[in-house]
C-alpha cells in the first residue's frame, strides 16, 4: 500500500495487481494532488475500501484472488458517493453494464492514460468522456487482446487457441507477426 499526505482533490484508492501500472498510476495521480492508497488484491482492496473511506476509485475489474466488482459493493456499503472508475484489458458490453450496475460512473479500457482517468473522476457535467484523439486500430486492438490472453495461459498455445476459439496454427501465425504499426490517422 501506497499513501501521500497530499490531500488537495481527496483521497484515491487504486486497486490493480499489475505491479507497474498500479506504480505508474500513484505516482501520476500523486502529482495531480490525489492522496493514494493502492492495493494490489480485491481482498486487499475491500479492505482499504473500508478503513480509508476514499472520496474515488480506480479499480482492475479482474484481479488475480477475484472481481474487482466486489470491491465496488464493499466502497459502496462504506461511502455512497464515491466516484469508481473501472479499469479493464476485457473491455465488453456484459462487464460494463455490470460495473455501472455495481456503482461505478465510468468504464475505461486499458491502457487508460492518467489524463482520462482524472477527467472520468472528476468530471461530474458531461456523462461520457469525449473521443480519444489517437486510438488504436481495430487490428491493433486485437493483437494486444491476443498478447494478454496468451502471457496468462503462461504462453501456451494450445491452451490459448482454445480459450480465444481459434485454430492453434492460425494463432502461431499471429503470434509470430510483430504487432500492427499505428499510423498518425488512425
Amino acid at each position: 500500500m501506497s499513501e501521500n499526505t497530499q490531500d488537495s482533490k481527496g483521497k484515491l484508492l487504486v486497486v490493480d495487481d499489475d505491479r507497474p501500472l498500479r506504480q505508474r498510476l500513484i505516482l501520476a495521480m500523486e502529482r495531480r494532488g490525489f492522496s493514494v492508497v493502492a492495493a494490489e488484491s480485491a481482498a486487499q482492496g475491500v479492505a482499504c475500501a473500508k478503513s480509508e473511506m476514499p472520496d474515488y476509485a480506480v479499480i482492475d475489474l479482474r484481479l488475480g484472488d477475484g472481481s474487482g466488482l466486489d470491491v465496488v459493493a464493499a466502497l459502496h456499503e462504506v461511502k455512497p458517493d464515491c466516484r469508481v472508475i473501472m479499469l479493464t484489458g476485457y473491455g465488453n458490453i456484459a462487464t460494463a453494464v455490470a460495473a455501472v450496475k455495481a456503482g461505478a460512473v465510468d468504464y475505461l479500457p486499458k491502457p487508460a492514460d492518467a489524463d482520462q482517468i482524472e477527467a472520468a473522476l472528476l468530471n461530474t457535467d458531461r456523462p461520457l468522456p469525449g473521443p480519444p484523439e489517437n486510438p488504436m486500430s481495430a487490428d491493433r486492438v486485437r493483437w494486444e487482446h491476443i498478447q494478454r490472453v496468451y502471457e496468462q495461459c503462461d504462453r501456451n498455445v494450445s491452451e490459448t487457441a482454445r480459450r480465444l476459439n481459434m485454430h492453434r496454427r492460425t494463432l502461431q501465425r499471429i503470434l509470430n507477426k510483430y504487432a500492427p504499426r499505428e499510423t498518425p490517422n488512425n
